[in-house]
């Protein structure tokens, strides 16, 4: 697999140096040269998902990786379903939250980990990432352990649910955390400034686990394949996906696989009161607001990393971002789309909630759809037990952290200081 930098074309590298260094000159992402269609989808939607999604990554990844090792790599990370629960006639939920740690991110996370273990090369290796919720747990999870790897984990202090950060403070060992005094997008900031620091770098074997890197973005385009698979086939074609998005990485493999001939008709790009590319896309002017702590905390984002590649991919592709339906809805809509949807007989949680909401409206009536359910309810169990007015009980992982000591430390958004940790 060849991939260059978005901003730096004239930097080209392979599927397992983009793995190992995260980002490229400049801060520039990496995007695939080629996203080829797969030959006969509907042969693969009928494979169950291991099969189907080492099929799928071989087809992106080339013969980089043998497909005995990449068989092996995905049968120890995706170990748990990823079922599609009729909500409505016309709409499904895909559950993407029966992994480790109870979020999407279980996929990305899980199968980045299996990558380094395979691709890297003797030499100690440092993942710094930034949460706004999920990521820290899958990260954390998939890598508590391993060898030679440290994970630095930096979050907004205050500002995920107690239980989101329960679940990678508690771990310790080859784990640290940090509670960043700013907000999300300045601990995104902390990570590009270490990314930046040649010093740093070559110390610690920088990496970084947030979807910026390549390997958790293709393990994502799978899930999509496995929601359309799980529809009658009828239905294929008239598909709309409803995504919640605030680093808009899962957008962004969502987009891969309709590139590469997932049947699905369009996709909506759900976000909270964090609503630049809502209000980029309707007006053409790209104006980052101050974030804005929210229900939806995971997608309190205003400068989402992963944009770039939307506007790239559409751009090879010779799409329109015009195609790409959005919308955003603030705390009290999304309190009553909570409600509404609960009295439907589904039980959510925020973010999923706006995009069940936002489907809702976009979705015509001769259309299927899907909006994507990004976490457990339990996660959020202090907010939805307020809405809902229940008692969501605790699933075995949340229940065993909660009950645990944080061991995270306090840091202000100074990269001296953070660069400082790290480097002591």
């Amino acid at each position: 697999m060849k991939l260059y930098n978005i901003k730096d074309n004239a930097e080209t590298i392979n599927f397992a140096g983009a793995v190992k260094q995260g980002l490229g000159r400049g801060q520039g992402l990496f995007f695939p040269e080629n996203l080829s269609p797969l030959a006969n989808v509907d042969a693969l939607l009928e494979l169950p998902l291991v099969p189907r999604s080492v099929a799928i990554l071989q087809h992106l990844i080339g013969d980089e990786i043998p497909k005995d090792t990449l068989t092996a790599m995905v049968e120890h990370a995706f170990t748990f379903p990823a079922p599609l629960v009729k909500v409505d006639e016309h709409t499904y939920a895909l559950e993407l939250f029966h992994g480790p740690t109870l979020a999407f991110k279980d996929f990305g996370g899980r199968f980045m980990a299996q990558c380094l273990a395979t691709l890297s090369s003797e030499g100690k290796i440092t993942i710094l990432t930034a949460t706004s919720g999920d990521t820290g747990a899958a990260v954390a999870h998939a890598f508590y352990g391993l060898p030679n790897i440290e994970v630095v984990i930096l979050y907004p202090e205050g500002k995920i649910s107690p239980l989101q950060e329960k679940l990678f403070t508690t771990l310790g060992g080859n784990i640290r955390t940090f509670a960043v005094q700013d907000d999300f997008d300045a601990c995104q900031a902390l990570v590009k400034n270490a990314f930046d620091d040649e010093e740093l770098k070559a110390a610690v074997g920088l990496n970084s686990a947030n979807s910026i890197n390549i390997s958790r973005l293709l393990a994502q385009v799978c899930y999509y394949f496995e929601a359309v698979a799980e529809l009658p086939a009828e239905q294929r074609s008239k598909a709309v996906i409803s995504v919640p998005s605030g680093n808009f990485g899962n957008l962004t493999a969502g987009l891969i696989a309709k590139a590469i001939g997932l049947p699905v008709k369009r996709f909506v790009a759900a976000t909270n009161a964090n609503d630049t590319v809502p209000r980029y896309l309707e007006s053409g002017n790209w104006d980052p607001h101050a974030t804005v702590a929210t229900l939806s905390n995971a997608m309190d984002v205003s400068r989402p990393n992963n944009w770039p590649r939307v506007e790239e991919l559409c751009r090879v592709k010779g799409w329109s971002l015009s195609d790409i339906a959005s919308g955003a809805l603030n705390d009290e809509q999304t309190q009553d789309a909570l409600k509404r949807l609960f009295a439907k007989g589904y039980l959510c949680e925020p973010h999923g909630a706006i995009a069940w909401d936002l489907l809702n409206k976009e979705r015509g009536k001769d259309e299927v759809g899907i909006f994507l359910c990004t976490a457990h309810p339990a996660k959020f169990k202090e907010s939805v037990d307020r809405i809902l007015e229940q008692d969501i009980e605790l699933p075995g992982p949340l229940a065993k952290h909660g009950a645990m000591e944080s061991l995270s430390e306090t840091i202000p958004a100074d990269f001296a200081v953070l660069k400082a940790k790290m480097m002591g």
